[in-house]
């Protein structure tokens, strides 16, 4: 590993002790752990399927199926039949599990602050950065295919000369640039793999 990759490695491991550190003070003020809290914070925003929270959270059924049933127990969730599907259930959220979910915020105050901070081309290259490293992940089958753009079915990406909003959704027919970029999307339509692959391919070419 070259000295500025162990740089960078060390930034990720720093954060990523930043971020466990305040989920487990928020999670605990709320007596829920931080499994509990993630689980909570994403069917609040939308109900989801069991099997798709596993995969998300990159844990076991049997570990997501304890964490469900500690908060139906507390009240805060309920399964419910997937109305797309009538063999699966789908975990929402609650009024109560809404009240405790927006009680939780979205990242550290500390670490929005410092982001905010950021020029917006400063962002942009972050974000850009992250989402190549994320879809590289994917792409070795070591985390899984998240709602993001690259994977997404409407991104086109560098097909607009404005070099400020070189991308294009076609879901809400807009232009976009990289500080735009998203890595959690409701409205996220997965791409075949040939066209994933085709948008990976100029997404990292073009800088």
């Amino acid at each position: 590993m070259s000295s500025q990759s162990r740089q960078i490695v060390t930034a990720f491991q720093r954060l990523a002790l930043f971020w466990r550190a305040s989920q487990w003070q928020v999670a605990k003020k709320l007596g829920l752990n931080p499994t509990q809290g993630e689980v909570l914070a994403r069917v609040a925003a939308r109900p989801e399927r069991a099997a798709d929270l596993a995969a998300t959270l990159g844990i076991s059924h049997a570990s997501l199926s304890d964490t469900v049933s500690a908060l139906d127990r507390k009240g805060l969730v309920r399964r419910r039949p997937d109305p797309d599907d009538g063999r699966a259930r789908r975990v929402a959220a609650t009024d109560a599990g809404k009240v405790m979910a927006a009680r939780m915020p979205e990242a550290p105050a500390a670490l929005e602050d410092a982001i905010t901070g950021l020029a917006e081309a400063e962002r942009g290259a972050l974000l850009r950065a992250l989402v190549l490293i994320i879809r590289s992940l994917q792409e070795a089958r070591a985390i899984p295919v998240q709602r993001m753009c690259l994977t997404c079915r409407h991104f086109r990406p560098h097909v607009h000369d404005d070099p400020a909003r070189p991308h294009h959704c076609a879901f809400v027919d807009a232009a976009f640039g990289d500080a735009a970029l998203r890595l959690e999307c409701a409205d996220h339509e997965t791409a075949r793999d040939e066209e994933a692959a085709r948008a990976r391919v100029v997404f990292s070419a073009m800088r």
